[in-house]
């Protein structure tokens, strides 16, 4: 099988899981996607009268955000996943504003026009695509000169431990461990080579602890299903998706303090200026 095919065939699959997850990703459990997109936003100054290009929208929380932060600017939300952009257009008519419109794409092949925004964000998107720095380079070029790109990652030990005792069982249980491509830019020395090598100028790197207290293991249960590892345990025939839950979640539980479960969430912002 060819490279070019694998890859169409991980696009699909990711695809496919974003779809399945779009009605509950906005669900409590996950809320660092909302408190990220408020930190993203104040990058901005409040007042900017721009037209920003929000990549990878999923269900515009970013777009929203900036939205309702900004009452001058213009949002341009894209995704290549048709059931997210339906949540995110059903959300979008609480704002009653035509400032915000959200379009189905593809983000390794965006369909608008070069040096055509004042800004672009993207949130938690960067690293689906193996070569994140052409990605970055292909954002840019939608971004006139002078202008800012950001982008949000995670880093590193985020979900820990939770997260590793989640991939050590589902490999007990014949599951393929995916490639966590967020971990190649998950410290601020990473992404900022990143930035520079995609020929960003005046680039910085911030660091928010953006973590919080699951209630108990069924609200990490709602993390996994909800979000990106759903593709994983979808691949569990249904009688060993309730053993993998019960026996999984009994070792979460042993996590829980008198405060609840932490959710370790640490987010990398990182900012830098198109020549």
């Amino acid at each position: 099988m060819s490279g070019d095919v694998m890859q169409e065939e991980r696009k699909a699959a990711v695809k496919e899981t974003f779809d399945t997850v779009a009605s509950g990703y906005d669900n409590r459990s996950l809320r660092f996607f909302q408190e990220s997109a408020v930190a993203m936003a104040e990058c901005f100054n409040a007042e900017e009268a721009i037209h920003i290009l929000d990549v990878a929208t999923g269900t515009g929380n970013m777009a929203l955000t900036l939205a309702r932060r900004m009452p001058r600017a213009r949002i341009t939300g894209v995704d290549f996943s048709a059931a997210m952009l339906a949540q995110a257009r059903e959300k979008a008519q609480t704002l009653q504003s035509n400032r915000v419109e959200f379009l189905e794409m593809d983000m390794q092949s965006l369909q608008v026009p070069d040096n055509s925004f004042d800004a672009a964000v993207c949130a938690f998107g960067i690293f689906f695509v193996e070569d994140m720095e052409r990605q970055l380079r292909h954002i840019a070029d939608k971004v006139k000169p002078g202008g800012r790109t950001i982008i949000s990652c995670f880093y590193e030990g985020t979900f820990s431990p939770c997260v590793d005792l989640f991939l050590d069982r589902i490999e007990l249980f014949g599951i393929e461990r995916p490639p966590l491509r967020w971990k190649s830019i998950a410290r601020e020395e990473a992404c900022e080579a990143l930035f520079r090598a995609a020929g960003f100028t005046h680039v910085r790197v911030e660091r928010k602890d953006l973590g919080y207290y699951l209630e108990d293991a069924n609200a990490w249960w709602e993390v996994i299903r909800n979000g990106g590892f759903r593709g994983l345990i979808d691949q569990l025939p249904q009688g060993e998706l309730e053993r993998f839950r019960r026996e999984h979640l009994e070792e979460i539980d042993r996590l829980r303090s008198d405060s609840g479960i932490r959710l370790n969430v640490e987010v990398l912002y990182t900012i830098g200026i198109k020549p």
